[in-house]
């Protein structure tokens, strides 16, 4: 099976979460370690593969050293992270929307405004 690619929404969240610098990272790490390897979501279609990406972000804090614990966590049992983070109801991941990690600016404060559009 395929790699899940790195969605719009999980994109909006690595560019508010973590340093310009650090995003190729983060995006290599959710690709390659937090999908399919995964136990039991060996379908690159799994629904839940989007909320697990978004739960590990969550837990990361913009962190890369804290990403990375999430992941190994989520490699071990994803439910895990999925509680940690608050993400233990199917829909509740999609309202989640981080904080920029500098001051808000147009552009997160209009992404915040809308992510409570939908």
């Amino acid at each position: 099976m395929g790699t899940p690619p790195i969605s719009e929404e999980t994109e909006k969240r690595i560019a508010l979460l973590f340093a310009p610098e650090d995003q190729q990272i983060v995006r290599t790490v959710l690709r390659d370690e937090c999908g399919t390897n995964l136990p039991f979501l060996d379908n690159p279609e799994h629904p839940d593969i989007e909320r697990i990406r978004f739960a590990v972000l969550k837990l990361s804090k913009g962190g890369l050293d804290k990403l990375a614990k999430a992941v190994d966590l989520a490699k071990i049992d994803w439910r895990d992270v999925l509680c940690g983070a608050g993400f233990g109801e199917p829909g509740g991941y999609k309202s989640w929307l981080p904080r920029s990690r500098t001051k808000p600016n147009a552009l997160s404060r209009f992404l915040y405004w809308w992510s409570g559009k939908r």
